[in-house]
């Protein structure tokens, strides 16, 4: 059996830690592709012409397109931590300050926010809060993230 609660103590070390930055560059045709991937044909992401004429004055990603990126490796680091329980994404909340244009390297940082222990139905779980920062190459905060991830 899973000691659930030495498990929380050994997340709660990591409360705070920065995970490496991570870097995504916001081109044109990833945009296009992800846009199509979404089923949103809205040509602002990626009809120039078009997106030239908004107030935005060139193309910019749908708000989702970055929703990943920061995440996988703290979340692959905290799976591996404890591959034995089940990972599962309990919410997302995100928030939206300035577009992704083409052009912007946007970096990411993830950290730990929080680790809450807590008995449901089907016994013990532990919540973990990981919350994102996307910033583009002008230091400009593009979102923030708020995941919480369930491991049972």
């Amino acid at each position: 059996m899973v000691d659930m609660r030495s498990i929380a103590e050994n997340f709660k070390k990591l409360v705070g830690i920065e995970a490496e930055p991570e870097f995504w560059d916001v081109e044109k045709g990833h945009i296009k592709r992800f846009a199509q991937a979404i089923g949103d044909e809205n040509p602002i992401y990626y009809d120039e012409e078009y997106a030239k004429k908004t107030r935005y004055g060139g193309i910019v990603a749908p708000p989702f397109f970055l929703i990943d990126a920061g995440l996988v490796k703290l979340v692959d680091r905290l799976v591996a931590m404890c591959p034995e329980l089940a990972n599962i994404n309990g919410s997302t909340e995100i928030e939206f300050y300035r577009p992704m244009m083409v052009g912007d390297r946007i970096k990411t940082v993830a950290k730990l926010a929080d680790v809450e222990e807590k008995v449901g139905k089907s016994g013990p779980m532990i919540f973990l809060t990981i919350e994102v920062t996307y910033t583009n190459q002008r230091q400009e905060i593009v979102a923030k993230c708020r995941n919480i991830f369930i491991r049972r």
